[in-house]
């Protein structure tokens, strides 16, 4: 049967030509969808990790939940120790601490509310090649009082490398204090509203400003993404009973998890529709195919053939032009998916984000089997009908289709 549905592929030059492109352009299709969507959730990812929150973030029970409001309640005053633990397993690439507090920030005309950060500028340099610095420069460590500003609040304050500004803080007594810093650096993140309120001054500056210690979080920075859960419930296992949460990128972003699941939506959406696409125009070829043959499946049948050898023969020949159109389809996304990744596709800023992108698509083997499975079952599906009908068609009036 296999020899026979091969001449027969082999013989019915057209219609395998309309099969396979049928086939071939819908599987291309899903795998540049699919790669694209993929590259969407890596860009923004990284986006996230190297402007803003790092790989994993450590800090006391409750902060992530409470922590915004009175974080000078969460402090971990023994950091140090416990970064200098964490930096010496194989798998980071360093710990960084940093400081929380919520401040106004005067220029001498105006107040504006601010949520601070005091970080080490040297590590946050290094982990923070998604910061996009828009004017000045970036913290240095022998900046004992400069200042970082995002964008938002360079606007809301007309304000720039150079100016001086005052910080209005409560210090962990509740008491008032005030220091003056020079705002050497405009930073821009992924995320507007992040950059509309912060600020980032050195972890001392921010230290001496709240009149505490310590520091709020940990951040861990990976030498590789993809062993941030595992590395995570690692250090959860290792501190599970201490007054200590660990918390993902992930967890800490709820806005990559929305956009995930709305892409994923999306795209299970455009494989429904390729899929459909695929039937039709399979199902449209295979039908038109075995109408023409209807006299030489009734002479089949008159010299022995039965019924299910028919309906295998017609499934066996639409697998084989599966098959070979999921293969082409795969090499053809795959040389497509090089081109289009080498010229870029520009993309305007995602929502609640400042700055657009260049997206890519990127490939994964996961991702090219199934849209190759996918068009092959799609082949194969079509032609069930099909292969059907011509089988109840009676001996005697298939028989007349060659007169």
């Amino acid at each position: 049967m296999l020899r026979l549905a091969l001449r027969n592929v082999a013989r019915q030059k057209g219609r395998t030509l309309a099969t396979l492109a049928a086939v071939a352009f819908g599987v291309a299709a899903l795998v540049l969808g699919g790669g694209f969507v993929r590259d969407l959730y890596a860009q923004l990812g990284e986006a996230l990790i190297h402007s803003q929150s790092g790989h994993i973030q450590l800090a006391r029970t409750d902060f992530f939940g409470s922590g915004s409001r009175f974080p000078e309640k969460y402090r971990l005053d023994d950091a140090a120790r416990l970064a200098g633990q964490i930096a010496q397993q194989p798998e980071v690439a360093q710990v960084l601490m940093r400081t929380q507090f919520s401040a106004l920030l005067n220029n001498g005309h105006t107040d504006w509310p601010v949520v601070g950060e005091g970080v080490q500028p040297e590590q946050e340099s290094r982990l923070g090649s998604y910061l996009k610095i828009l004017e000045g420069r970036p913290l240095a460590a022998a900046d004992a009082f400069g200042m970082m500003i995002g964008d938002g609040v360079a606007k809301a304050l007309d304000v720039g490398p150079g100016d001086r500004v005052t910080l209005l803080s409560n210090t962990v007594d509740g008491a008032l204090n005030t220091l003056d810093f020079e705002i050497v650096g405009v930073f821009q993140t992924f995320s507007r509203d992040f950059d509309a309120r912060a600020v980032r001054i050195p972890l001392e500056a921010s230290q001496e400003l709240v009149g505490a210690d310590g520091a709020n979080t940990l951040v861990v920075e990976l030498k590789r993404t993809a062993d941030t859960d595992r590395f995570a419930d690692a250090l959860g296992a290792r501190f599970a009973g201490q007054p200590i949460e660990v918390r993902t990128w992930v967890q800490l972003n709820d806005f990559f998890e929305k956009t995930v699941q709305l892409y994923e939506t999306q795209f299970g959406v455009l494989q429904l529709i390729i899929l459909a696409m695929v039937l039709l125009g399979v199902a449209n070829s295979v039908n038109m195919s075995a109408f023409e043959r209807i006299g030489e499946f009734g002479t089949m049948r008159s010299l022995g053939s039965r019924s299910r050898e028919i309906f295998g023969l017609v499934v066996v020949e639409s697998a084989l032009l599966g098959l070979a159109g999921a293969l082409l389809g795969c090499v053809l996304g795959a040389l497509l998916a090089v081109v289009v990744s080498a010229i870029g596709i520009p993309m305007p800023p995602p929502p609640n984000a400042n700055a657009g992108y260049r997206a890519a698509i990127r490939l994964a083997s996961d991702l090219v089997l199934w849209s190759a499975v996918v068009g092959f079952a799609g082949a194969v599906l079509a032609s069930l009908v099909p292969a059907a009908r011509v089988t109840r068609i009676p001996v005697v009036d298939a028989l007349r289709y060659n007169v």
